[in-house]
């Protein structure tokens, strides 16, 4: 069976947040002071999360990745993934991480089932990571990184999110990274997903952070990339390669290059909704109903037909109600 909206297009990768708890504040994504957690009961248990993925398989999706808040902070991963693993039909079960918790668990995550890992690395400088993080550390994260290769992950994808007057005069040392690794480092825009508030001290207001893909492409140019034509499961990146490089470049536009047209996702909040997309506030919750023994297909078909064609945010108009650590990236 095939999951396909009202565009054509096939759903296949479901995004499943596993918390909504994190242990990093990314001035982006989350106010100082953090969010208000769910309980305990709100947030799906593994069982129900597996129960969850085994029919959606049924529908057609095949690839899971896991996200948070950050997912690491839930104990025993591992064994989630583990469940996930043994279903039929599952073909990709993968992670977005801030990998501060990764060095310990890479290996168990590894034995589970999980093959691959993206990660959230904005800054190389041990004192800006620690202030764009609110209190993270640099040398752990970097720690995580070397024990996801040790485990055999791969690939392993750096996500690093330019913003103007913060790190963009770090863009050219992070692309440079991929010519000693076999990494894919991806800059992504910074998205307006409730974050407009004041960072804090000698950071830029809201107006002046935006650094377009088209500029860093542009600021890029010396390194002569080369634009990689091949599938290989890169997702929303337009990829290229330094003549040379082990690794690749990746480039994610949700604003100005934005890759509606060929989105085959759906997402799993921690509480238990469904949601069509990022950035739309159409939710179809599903955990009481599941709770309840219900059928849950109905919700998913729904799901897919209420998918949007695409975004907004190029008209300014943000239809998001919750932030990123709530919705899972």
């Amino acid at each position: 069976m095939e999951l396909v909206d009202r565009y054509g297009r096939v759903i296949n990768y479901l995004r499943i947040s596993v918390t909504d708890r994190c242990n990093f504040r990314c001035v982006y994504c989350m106010p100082a002071e953090g969010i208000p957690g769910k309980l305990h009961t709100e947030i799906l248990r593994y069982e129900e999360i597996t129960e969850i993925v085994r029919i959606a398989s049924e529908l057609g999706i095949h690839r899971i990745r896991l996200t948070g808040g950050e997912p690491l902070v839930r104990k025993n991963l591992s064994d989630l993934i583990g469940l996930i693993a043994a279903l039929p039909g599952i073909e990709d079960i993968s992670l977005t991480t801030n990998a501060f918790l990764l060095a310990e668990q890479a290996g168990a995550l590894a034995t589970a089932g999980l093959r691959r890992v993206n990660i959230s690395l904005d800054t190389l400088n041990e004192a800006r990571f620690s202030r764009l993080t609110r209190g993270g550390s640099l040398a752990q994260v970097l720690r995580g990184i070397k024990a996801a290769q040790d485990a055999g992950m791969s690939p392993i994808k750096i996500n690093s999110i330019m913003i103007r007057g913060v790190n963009d005069d770090e863009l050219e040392s992070h692309a440079l990274l991929t010519m000693d690794h076999d990494w894919q480092v991806r800059f992504i825009e910074l998205m307006p997903l409730e974050n407009s508030q004041d960072w804090g001290a000698d950071f830029p207001k809201e107006g002046e952070r935006y650094v377009s893909i088209q500029e860093m492409r542009d600021r890029l140019a010396a390194l002569n990339l080369m634009e990689m034509f091949e599938s290989n499961g890169n997702g929303p990146a337009r990829v290229y390669r330094i003549p040379g490089g082990k690794g690749t470049i990746g480039f994610i536009s949700p604003l100005g290059e934005h890759f509606c047209q060929t989105c085959n996702r759906l997402r799993l909040t921690a509480d238990g909704s469904l949601r069509s997309c990022l950035l739309n506030n159409i939710e179809i919750p599903i955990r009481d109903v599941l709770r309840a023994g219900e059928d849950i297909r109905p919700y998913f078909l729904q799901a897919v037909a209420r998918k949007p064609e695409g975004h907004l945010l190029s008209t300014g108009n943000l239809q998001s109600n919750r932030k990123m650590a709530e919705i899972g990236g």
